[in-house]
């Protein structure tokens, strides 16, 4: 099935809370322990579903925290789904790609809390192979920069300059589709299709790594 920006047009209006500020990141045969133990995280009580997960996320941000950013993970098939609220490590070179050995990771950020700063990251057993500002596609870095180039411009995303497709779905010239067309090419190069049922009802086992 080929992945379609418009398959992922529930995410900002189901998850609005999630959406202000998130990054999803995807892993392959990795599971959640090992994971954590990657990311050098510290394990924290299980969440019940996203709108828990985002509630407990945004209290680390507290000075109590010590300056902690809380995380999610489940399972799916055999990848492992990270989940981050007002959250960016999956797409932190410094520690996604260390993290990413022997493996395939794939990770998206927004923060619409800060101009829409927001990043794409494909990275292969420690290799970069491809990151960009999701909301400028003409600019991209990592050891295959234009492997993806053809589905980058059929699912939306802007390159400055040049008229933006539709991929399908219904949009003015004017619409800002970088988050959903994320969750797509995110699906071409894992062929899991994400659902809300995977964000509202899922046991998230939970982790904390230092900001920093």
């Amino acid at each position: 099935m080929t992945a379609s920006t418009s398959d992922y047009m529930w995410f900002e209006e189901r998850f609005p809370d999630l959406a202000a500020s998130y990054c999803l990141t995807l892993v392959h045969e990795v599971s959640p322990a090992e994971l954590l133990h990657r990311l050098g995280g510290r394990a924290e009580p299980a969440r019940a579903g996203a709108a828990e997960l985002v509630e407990a996320a945004y209290d680390f941000h507290a000075p109590s925290s010590g300056l902690r950013t809380l995380f999610g993970m489940t399972s799916i098939g055999p990848w492992t789904l990270m989940v981050e609220p007002n959250g960016w490590h999956g797409v932190d070179e410094e520690r996604a790609l260390p993290a990413s050995a022997g493996t395939r990771w794939i990770s998206h950020y927004d923060n619409g809390n800060a101009n829409n700063d927001g990043s794409f990251l494909w990275a292969e057993n420690t290799d970069r192979r491809l990151q960009f500002d999701l909301r400028d596609a003409g600019y991209r870095c990592g050891s295959q920069p234009d492997a993806l180039l053809d589905v980058i411009r059929r699912l939306g995303f802007e390159f400055p300059g040049e008229p933006v497709p539709t991929d399908g779905f219904d949009a003015d010239s004017d619409a800002d589709v970088a988050v959903p067309a994320s969750f797509a090419l995110a699906e071409h190069l894992t062929q899991v299709r994400l659902t809300p049922s995977h964000l509202a009802e899922a046991t998230f086992v939970c982790g904390s790594v230092k900001i920093g």
